[in-house]
């Protein structure tokens, strides 16, 4: 628990190399983010995650999903980790799990994910290569509500990014992990100033709906790359 009543906690799941922590921890250390990450928890042992959060004297844990009989197992186990904080915020950042209904209703409206598309456009997995194939002029990334529908939730702020002449999946992917690193913490900061709250199915920012125009984020030629 926070000792700190005022500071948002924060449990943060990962699978892998855990970028979008690294841009929550460097928000934490210039002190933009009134949040304590409380623990990092990976169903991987290697992930490099784990690494950065070490460097950043986070505690962390591992939970492997191999170790468990079936999804329900695992994600009871998990809760038990996550259910030693009070009420935290739990953050998947790249954790490669699907999860059960009742894990997902346990933490609602507690609960996010980011997921590189324009959401509802190509929920799942492969989406530059499907983003570039479909020809589409926008691409981006989405922080959205976890719900029992994969990528289904509501969605809390999007970052949109141009397709340009000439992209691949790899120079697509690497500018939209750029604007992941930029909304991700943002969100983050929202929900530590008690900004964000989800009624029914609809997001509501500062007490008011938050409406298309007002979701989409973008920077423009003259705008400094933070999530200020």
């Amino acid at each position: 628990m926070s000792e700190d009543s005022s500071v948002l906690p924060l449990v943060v799941l990962i699978s892998g190399n855990g970028s979008n922590l690294q841009a929550i921890i460097d928000e934490i250390q210039r002190a933009a983010l009134s949040v304590k990450i409380e623990l990092v928890i990976s169903n991987r042992a290697d992930a490099y995650g784990l690494k950065r959060a070490r460097q950043a004297n986070i505690d962390t844990a591992v939970l492997d999903h191999r170790d468990y009989p079936d999804r329900k197992k695992f994600d009871r186990a998990l809760a038990e980790l996550i259910d030693q904080f009070d009420r935290p915020l739990v953050v998947m950042a790249g954790f490669m799990r699907i999860l059960s209904d009742e894990f997902v209703n346990r933490y609602h409206g507690r609960l996010i994910n980011i997921h590189p598309s324009l959401l509802p456009k190509y929920r799942g997995l492969n989406t530059h290569q499907r983003v570039l194939a479909a020809g589409d002029k926008h691409h981006g990334a989405s922080v959205h509500f976890v719900t029992p529908d994969l990528d289904a939730g509501p969605v809390i702020l999007q970052g949109r990014v141009d397709v340009l002449a000439g992209d691949t999946e790899d120079s697509l992917r690497r500018r939209v992990h750029e604007m992941e690193h930029l909304i991700y913490p943002r969100v983050v900061r929202w929900f530590a100033n008690h900004q964000v709250q989800l009624e029914g199915d609809s997001v509501l920012i500062a007490g008011l709906p938050i409406t298309e125009d007002k979701r989409i984020f973008e920077l423009t030629p003259n705008e400094p790359g933070n999530a200020g």
